[in-house]
């Protein structure tokens, strides 16, 4: 190759230069790009997220529901209108909480397809019959039965105490229930002093009441 032919193409002139002769004249070799291991593929770090998003849907979930579901001091007011059945006790009547100030409330979230409250109901009429007298209303709110299955439940678990079904879910939306069955227990003065999730223990049910009968 002619001097002018080099000086035409450096380019060509700098590749035949060995590394140490590159450097002495002041030119770089360009170094070969090499890939960069990933640490983390991109399914994981999808499956992170989607994990961090779900865990703080579920935190805020549980947040509002501590913070929200009135689970002591005033019990929302609410009013009801009692299975039109023989067998219940205030057959018929219509009643608003407020009405029943100055008595021990139990207010039990129910239905008939709902197992524990299947297997709650025996012990639940029992404690009823004997507190009735006491001063004491049971009180249970059905939700998303059919009038048929609701009565059928009660004949069918021989409950005496006062049933009616929660029309347009007002009961259900003031106590914020998250799950059927759930008991409220509320005293003398309106005040709840005991709230169960799922059935209760019969014996933790009753100290809840004689606390409430306290006022």
């Amino acid at each position: 190759m002619t001097d002018q032919e080099m000086a035409q193409h450096p380019a060509d002139n700098q590749a035949d230069l060995p590394d140490w002769l590159a450097e002495v004249t002041g030119e770089k070799v360009a170094a070969e790009p090499q890939a960069v291991p990933q640490r983390f593929s991109t399914f994981n770090i999808v499956a992170g997220l989607i994990i961090i998003v779900l865990l703080g849907v579920i935190g805020y979930a549980l947040y509002q529901r501590s913070q929200s579901q009135p689970t002591s001091g005033p019990a929302p007011d609410f009013t009801v209108t009692m299975y039109d059945f023989e067998q219940i006790a205030m057959s018929g009547e219509r009643v608003s909480l407020k009405d029943l100030r100055g008595k021990a409330v139990v207010i039990n979230f129910w239905a008939s397809f709902c197992v524990p409250c299947q297997k709650e109901a025996p012990m639940l009429e029992r404690v009823w019959n004997d507190y009735r007298d006491r001063g004491v209303i049971f009180l249970g709110i059905n939700t998303d039965d059919p009038l048929k299955n609701a009565l059928d439940y009660l004949v069918e678990y021989q409950i005496t105490y006062p049933n009616a079904p929660d029309e347009g879910e007002r009961a259900e939306k003031a106590y914020r229930i998250t799950g059927i069955p759930e008991t409220f227990v509320i005293n003398t003065r309106g005040e709840i002093v005991r709230h169960f999730l799922s059935e209760p223990n019969e014996r933790d049910l009753r100290a809840a009441i004689d606390r409430a009968l306290e006022g």
